[in-house]
């Protein structure tokens, strides 16, 4: 299909209603799009193309994306199809079932064409897992596409897909997005199902080209699924309206320094000061505004319940295969932070979820005196490969991981939504995000911003040129 790569996912959609174009001519647009550049950014490491086009004969118009192509995530069980985490142990697995918001995805009318590239089991800001190799970022091969849903990022920028599955418990939505100059929304806690959910860090939800795609997604999926520990405010009207209703005059505060006031790239804080003029120019009342955060009790907070979920990992997908878990099925970070997991007594653990609760409502107090906060979304410009694998020092990996990510947990820690917004490119031609966090609930509000954001500065059209090599 000649349009395929200028066009967002439901405007592929519409096409297919009024009978333009056959949803077998958009998958195989996806399939020659991705056999043209994968094999430059390793996005997608598990291809559906024979399963798609099958799929592509049957489809329901009525389905709010009938006949678009998708990828999915490698952390998302889809039945039939393989699942590894990006980890040697899971690396035969064939999911035996949906996950709740699989089976949801489906009946959104999408069609998976195939399973995106992550780090095991989504641990790291990057993609670069031993099993598959790195995901490279499209507009820079030398660069990553960050993570954890790095893979998802690089193929909706290289036009694969418009809009990719994509999951976050510490900013693997919105740290890829900012890198790859794409929109993600990191969802409430609660908002979409995710069962089971330890410790309420993550969300699933997509990376996408347009904001109304993200939301229109987010109308077909939301809400609780059996057993689901958190159950987020139901929404006022559908979140697709939200897209193109005025947002008012809306009270921002924002940061250009990290939340303990330490410098960051010029670039990124440049990001920042265009993104509050440009918000000052449409009307909103803009000023500089930071969350009382102590950055050290986060920080090792965040850390217990962190490890401990690897732990958990390591302890239970094992049984998914019918083997003991052991050194040689894990990368050497994720088997060193599971050991360090474990170590951390109930006490500490019940004593971080404590202090999770106390930011939360340090950040609902916040919130009484704005609508958002601005920051970066990352404090430098994407790094090169190579540069954040672990090179046997724990202590020294998270502090080069935390320093590059200083913002983006503290929306997985008090279950609040942030978005990624691409409204910037250095000098070099590199998208850089800068991120919007709303109360608890309120995807509403971020959806109206980034909506008049997107009419007013619109980044779908910029492609990356594919001109540097690694």
């Amino acid at each position: 299909m000649k349009d395929y790569m200028e066009m967002d996912a439901i405007g592929l959609s519409e096409l297919v209603k009024k009978k333009e174009v056959k949803p077998i001519e958009l998958v195989e647009s996806a399939i020659d799009r991705s056999k043209q550049v994968n094999p430059l950014i390793n996005a997608v490491i598990i291809e559906m193309f024979d399963e798609a086009r099958s799929l592509a004969e049957s489809y329901d118009l009525s389905s709010p994306f009938a006949g678009v192509p998708f990828l999915m995530k490698d952390l998302e069980f889809f039945a039939g199809a393989p699942y590894t985490g990006g980890s040697r142990l899971l690396k035969d697995f064939l999911c035996p079932t949906d996950s709740v918001l699989s089976s949801r995805l489906r009946r959104s009318g999408l069609i998976i064409i195939g399973k995106t590239n992550t780090c095991e089991l989504g641990i790291q800001p990057i993609t670069e897992p031993e099993l598959y190799g790195p995901t490279r970022n499209p507009w820079n091969l030398s660069l990553t596409a960050g993570g954890s849903s790095g893979g998802s990022a690089a193929a909706v920028a290289a036009g694969i897909v418009p809009m990719a599955h994509a999951s976050d418990g510490g900013g693997s939505i919105r740290i890829p997005a900012s890198c790859c100059g794409i929109f993600g929304m990191k969802i409430s806690r609660g908002r979409n199902p995710r069962n089971p959910d330890t410790f309420g860090l993550g969300v699933s939800h997509c990376v996408s080209k347009s904001v109304r795609d993200s939301a229109a997604l987010l109308d077909a999926t939301h809400g609780t699924g059996l057993g689901d520990p958190y159950i987020a405010p139901s929404p006022s009207q559908s979140f697709i309206k939200e897209v193109t209703t005025n947002p008012g005059r809306l009270r921002i505060g924002f940061l250009t320094t990290t939340f303990d006031g330490k410098p960051i790239d010029p670039d990124c804080r440049d990001a920042v000061v265009d993104a509050a003029k440009l918000c000052t120019d449409l009307g909103h009342h803009v000023e500089e505004a930071s969350p009382a955060v102590n950055v050290e009790a986060f920080t090792k907070a965040f850390t217990v319940l962190w490890y401990q979920m690897v732990t958990l990992g390591i302890a239970s997908l094992p049984a998914l295969v019918g083997k003991e878990a052991s050194v040689e099925h894990f990368e050497r970070l994720t088997w060193e932070i599971g050991q360090a997991g474990a170590k951390y007594t109930g006490v500490e653990t019940l004593t971080a979820m404590s202090y999770m609760q106390q930011l939360a409502g340090t950040m609902a107090r916040f919130f009484t005196d704005y609508d958002l906060l601005l920051t970066p979304t990352l404090s430098k410009p994407p790094v090169k490969i190579g540069e954040l694998v672990y090179k046997g020092d724990l202590e020294e990996y998270s502090r080069l991981a935390n320093g590059w990510v200083p913002y983006t947990p503290l929306a997985n820690a008090t279950g609040i939504p942030a978005m990624n917004v691409p409204l910037y490119w250095n000098d070099d031609n590199l998208p850089i995000g800068v991120q919007f966090f709303a109360p608890y609930g309120d995807e509403a509000t971020l959806f109206r911003l980034a909506g008049q954001l997107e009419e007013a500065r619109p980044w779908a059209g910029r492609m990356p040129a594919f001109t540097k090599t690694p």
